[in-house]
């Protein structure tokens, strides 16, 4: 949603310490998690340098989240491939792809959200499935406008298809990682 409103200022020191422009209040990570999760947008200055530091600072949050107690949104296998992309031909294909699934899940949502109210079983796993599916779809199909490119550049490495052993192994994590969530789901709905 695009407002109008300009984006807090949050100021970092030298200390780490974050300061609300807003409130003229020193804030936590957990402070701006909170305001991210309200939708509230808050642009991070370094305070002593004047540059943009958001990036950092909200990688920073997801690295805290990630490392607290519970169930984690970034499985192992995931953050791994994320590294794999790093240096790759396909690395600026990447956030642009992200930022599309990410938007997709969250117009998906509140479907996903009924679906999963109405059984919390066998149809909650489906749905999640579909997206899965949905969104390794497009990936797949991003990555096919991009070859032709990357196999025709001259002087470069040029990029292997995927052999079956390696879709296969895709399709084994994925399972694997599927079946994984309904085991989770099963346990959350045996309590």
């Amino acid at each position: 949603m695009a407002t109008d409103k300009q984006p807090t200022v949050i100021k970092k020191y030298a200390n780490r310490r974050l300061y609300h422009t807003g409130t003229s209040t020193y804030v936590t990570l957990e402070d701006l998690a909170g305001m991210v999760r309200k939708g509230e947008d808050f642009v991070v200055y370094d305070a002593k340098s004047g540059e943009e530091i958001t990036r950092s600072v909200l990688a920073q949050i997801i690295f805290e989240q990630e490392n607290k107690e519970g169930p984690n949104l970034l499985p192992v296998t995931v953050l791994r491939q994320l590294i794999r992309f790093y240096g790759d031909s396909m690395q600026a294909l990447v956030p642009s792809y992200l930022e599309f699934s990410m938007n997709n899940l969250s117009q998906e949502q509140q479907k996903l959200r009924e679906q999963m109210a109405q059984a919390f079983g066998p149809s909650a796993f489906q749905a999640m499935e579909e997206q899965v599916r949905k969104n390794m779809g497009f990936f797949t199909e991003a990555m096919r406008m991009f070859s032709p490119f990357a196999q025709g550049a001259s002087g470069g490495a040029e990029a292997k298809p995927a052999s079956k052993a390696d879709e296969t192994n895709d399709l084994d994590t994925l399972k694997r990682q599927m079946a994984d969530m309904q085991a989770k789901l099963d346990k959350l709905a045996s309590k």
